[in-house]
């Protein structure tokens, strides 16, 4: 005779409706937030003094109503669709007329208030050292110095330390691009292989299709090298209009373009792998440069591969490619590269003009990580904990700032971009806060054009605290006053 559901006593449904409200409760309070880890059924049964098939039903209980979810070997943790963020914000448009950039003075003003040891770094796209494997890295570091003691004290030549570029090349695979080690040049950080990468492909008074927005560093480099810069319309959850850049290559008025396909700072968006690869065709139909700014490749928040980059459509080597491991390893080891395509000796000529040499002692540290495995493991770590940073101050975001404001959900990286109402100055914001020791990256940063003023970034890899979550809620209380006088 098969089984029989016996349905639970009244009693028994009390204590079930009990642990789940509480539990339920903690999640709509916020003391629970998406991501975190539910007690365990042994240390609830302890907490509310109930049976473990009481709290085990409870558990199912909150899973059906969508709470929380089981993941095997690790317990129950609150999903993200309990926990309400803002909505989105809207796609930009794009601004067809050649701007002179004009960021550079209050990018410096950004970074003079981030020099403060007392400053909660918000506006920073910059994770916490803790995040880093940095201890593993100093005996690295220390083991090749013991070894070879001369090497932190030779040059290197122009294409960089050769175990490296082999590794490079080597993890390059898993962004569906083949690139040969005597194809890459190592550089101090990405920044510098941006920097050169434009110098090597653009001539002064050039016009550069970029991202709206796009990340203010590239715009201070368009800056200093006398660039001006079309702002092409950029979707949150898609990127760049691909055929908005199509018709500037047409018209001949964009002589190359800067994007960041995988997670856009500030949006946070990836384009898909169609839009990608037909925006490496009509760059190359048209014979022009595409830099690309892949720093946060690597940081992707889903569970499946390593996305695509760019150049893995570039057939005709037209694509500059530029990464760093700044912010998946150690930002002040400045270890960065270039793939330049067919501009490698145009690059090579910027860089020995600029900075002929990056550290050997440095460089060889990284390949050493490389080599000996453990990377992909810290990432999986620290792609988890990004994605659950960024959830959390979504959520903080909803709690504390204007009912109006919407937010980025972003699809990897490590930041955050807040839409305000219309007439909302971010520069104020800025100027409030860093008077309070707090530092965000005001929206106006972003653009060209003077625009985004009412928007803010976010810097998400930052170690959750109290100081942390007190510094949201007074940028939310300077917000809602702001918008209220």
């Amino acid at each position: 005779m098969p089984d029989v559901a016996v349905p639970p006593s009244a009693d028994e449904q009390r204590l079930y409706d009990r642990v789940a409200g509480h539990v339920a409760r903690l999640i709509e309070q916020g003391t629970l937030r998406p991501g975190d880890r539910i007690p365990s059924v042994r240390r609830m049964r302890g907490q509310m003094s109930v049976s473990l098939s009481t709290v085990t039903h409870a558990y199912r209980l909150l899973e059906s109503r969508g709470l929380i979810e089981a993941r095997p070997k690790s317990g129950y943790f609150v999903r993200d669709a309990a926990i309400r963020v803002p909505l989105p914000p809207k796609a930009s448009r794009s601004n067809i007329r050649p701007l002179r950039v004009n960021v550079a003075r209050l990018s410096r003003r950004l970074q003079d208030v981030l020099a403060s040891p007392e400053v909660v770094k918000l506006g920073a796209a910059v994770p916490d050292i803790e995040l880093f494997p940095t201890q593993r890295l100093n005996r690295l570091f220390s083991q090749m110095l013991r070894r070879f003691p001369d090497l932190g004290h030779r040059y290197d030549v122009p294409l960089g330390y050769p175990p490296l570029r082999k590794e490079i090349a080597r993890r390059m695979i898993d962004a569906g691009a083949e690139v040969a080690p005597a194809e890459i040049v190592t550089t101090s950080g990405a920044s510098e292989a941006v920097y050169l990468a434009l110098h090597a492909a653009l001539q002064p008074g050039d016009t550069v299709a970029v991202e709206s927005p796009t990340y203010f560093g590239i715009l201070d480099k368009l800056e200093t090298l006398g660039l001006k810069a079309i702002e092409v319309a950029s979707c949150p959850q898609t990127g760049v209009d691909v055929d908005a850049i199509e018709r500037l290559a047409e018209e001949k008025r964009i002589q190359a373009a800067v994007i960041i396909a995988n997670f856009n700072n500030p949006l946070g968006c990836r384009m898909p792998d169609a839009a990608k690869r037909r925006l490496v065709e009509v760059m190359s139909e048209h014979q022009l440069p595409l830099i690309e700014d892949d720093i946060f490749g690597e940081l992707h928040f889903d569970s499946g591969v390593r996305p695509n980059a760019l150049k893995a459509f570039d057939r005709d080597g037209i694509v500059l490619y530029c990464c760093s491991f700044s912010k998946t390893i150690s930002p002040g080891m400045r270890v960065g590269w270039c793939a330049p395509g067919i501009y490698l000796e145009t690059f090579l000529q910027a860089k020995i003009a600029l900075n002929p040499a990056v550290s050997i002692a440095m460089q060889s540290a990284v390949a050493k990580y490389l080599e000996i495995g453990g990377f992909d493991l810290h990432l999986r770590r620290l792609r988890r904990t990004l994605q659950d940073r960024a959830r959390q101050m979504a959520y903080s975001v909803h709690q504390h700032f204007p009912e109006e404001t919407r937010a980025t959900a972003p699809q990897g990286g490590q930041v955050l971009w807040l839409e305000l109402p219309r007439g909302f100055d971010s520069v104020q914001l800025f100027e409030e806060a860093a008077e309070r020791n707090i530092s965000v990256a005001p929206g106006v940063l972003f653009s060209p054009g003077d625009r985004f003023r009412n928007f803010v970034r976010l810097n998400c890899a930052i170690q959750a605290s109290d100081r942390v979550e007190q510094a949201i809620i007074e940028l939310g209380r300077l917000a809602k006053r702001q918008l209220a006088t």
